[in-house]
């Protein structure tokens, strides 16, 4: 493979801001300071490679083709964004081992019909976390934020919040 030019990692930065909001490296240095992590151990975490992550974080690739790691990549993001202060070894721990378990499913579920249509049934996140995993909803929202924000941002507040699926 020949070598990646300093002008086009410069493109391949913008289109990740384009794609994700920001560059990858920017999200992924601020998950590993945050949380106190190597870039390996967070690699292992959402379910890639080391190198596969060396090179996103780089620049070197654009896009993260697994949507179960691109969901498992926002739903740790989301969930360090709520931390207040540096989290414990123990915290640090559970909340890697609780997203690793995340498992990406194409079959989506049906939203069912309000028995009484009159009554109110709750927030628009309320309801979308009633149809679809935490994951999936992180996923949407990656997908439809560059042209969608207002949306992306209830599918983000629905995916951040542990729910009732």
């Amino acid at each position: 493979m020949a070598e990646t030019t300093e002008d086009q990692l410069t493109v391949n930065r913008e289109r990740q801001r384009q794609l994700y909001g920001a560059p990858l490296g920017d999200r992924v240095r601020r998950l590993t300071t945050g949380l106190g992590i190597s870039q390996a151990r967070l690699a292992r975490t959402l379910g890639i490679s080391p190198a596969m992550l060396s090179q996103l974080v780089s620049g070197r690739r654009v896009k993260i083709g697994d949507p179960a790691v691109l969901a498992r990549l926002m739903m740790l993001d989301q969930r360090c964004r709520a931390v207040q202060e540096p989290p414990s070894v123990r915290a640090v721990d559970a909340l890697l081992a609780d997203v690793a378990r995340t498992r990406w499913h194409w079959a989506g579920a049906r939203v069912p019909a309000p028995r009484d249509p009159g009554r109110s049934r709750g927030s628009a996140a309320d309801a979308l976390r009633g149809v679809a995993e935490p994951a999936r909803l992180a996923a949407a929202a990656a997908a439809l934020g560059p042209g969608f924000p207002e949306l992306a941002e209830v599918l983000r507040q629905a995916a951040c919040h542990p729910g009732s699926r």
